[in-house]
């Protein structure tokens, strides 16, 4: 099928008091991908992701999860989604067997069709299975969110900050369990403040600055925008003051020996920049390259959309 997981068309919010997070989003989830929902703190994400879940109301527009209209046909759009929220709320009275049980049942899954036991294995908890959930350690209770996240099977689950506060440890096989699903066809929407996490994971990313939708494409292309590049050289005596020449943006002398160039990748090559460097008759002994990640984009993209 062709259809976006989710379609979002001229989506808006305008709080009461007058604030406007949503500023007439447009935006399309493509099926089967991990797609990355990123922007600043106040950027827009949570209300849209509380609009999927239908927790907020929307002031204008139009969404679709998996098809089905969110006013349309409310009760399939929301068969269709799982949500992982950014808080950790549940009954701590409840173990996590009982949570899953009982989200089971919200969700109409019949007796026979449950798979409580299996969900609880997927994210480590089966030693858990029958331990009050308030005694479950933060990382545990974030994991329990997942799981319960899935009781119905939805073809789409999205995680919002899924990894807050999560050790290293935990948060790789929470990962490993988030491409498992992918590969089993669940459309995953992520946000997270890790960035370096979100370039490794996801296919595609869009960013929301102020409510407004700033870009939305693969995340290759994305990093592929990041035009400047730093080379680290280090020269074969020492130096009194780093050297100057036109294909730099910007130099400076680390130690006596080693020079930081800045240089943009779409104007300059590499070897120019040592050129340059050797024209002034200095031998180079080392070379380190620093490419530009998705921070560096992310940080030019928010900072253009504030300006």
């Amino acid at each position: 099928m062709t259809e976006a997981a989710i379609s979002i068309r001229g989506l808006s919010k305008i709080y009461k008091g007058g604030k406007q997070a949503l500023h007439g989003i447009d935006l399309d989830i493509p099926r089967g991908q991990i797609f990355g929902l990123l922007g600043p703190n106040g950027a827009g994400k949570s209300t849209t992701i509380n609009i999927l879940a239908g927790l907020v109301n929307k002031s204008a527009g139009e969404v679709s999860i998996w098809g089905f209209d969110i006013d349309r046909d409310p009760r399939n759009a929301k068969a269709s989604i799982g949500i992982v929220p950014q808080e950790i709320v549940f009954d701590p009275f409840f173990t996590p067997r009982e949570t899953l049980e009982n989200q089971a049942g919200f969700y109409g899954v019949p007796k026979a069709k449950r798979r409580t036991m299996e969900l609880l294995g997927k994210v480590h908890l089966i030693d858990k299975a029958d331990a009050y959930a308030r005694s479950l350690s933060g990382g545990m209770k974030r994991r329990l969110l997942v799981a319960k996240a899935m009781v119905h099977s939805p073809p789409v689950l999205v995680l919002d900050e899924p990894t807050a506060g999560v050790d290293v440890e935990l948060r790789q096989q929470l990962w490993d369990y988030v491409r498992e699903l992918n590969a089993l066809g669940v459309t995953i929407v992520l946000t997270t403040h890790y960035l370096e996490e979100a370039e490794e994971l996801c296919d595609r990313i869009a960013i929301i600055n102020h409510g407004r939708l700033i870009t939305n494409e693969p995340t290759r292309d994305l990093v592929g925008r990041a035009q400047e590049k730093a080379v680290e050289v280090t020269v074969d005596r020492d130096l009194d003051a780093a050297p100057d020449a036109p294909c730099f943006d910007k130099i400076e002398l680390k130690g006596t020996r080693t020079l930081v160039i800045i240089y943009d990748k779409s104007r300059v090559n590499a070897g120019e920049v040592l050129a340059a460097v050797q024209k002034d008759g200095l031998g180079i002994v080392d070379v380190s390259t620093r490419e530009a990640d998705l921070e560096d984009v992310f940080l030019s993209l928010t900072r253009s959309a504030n300006g």
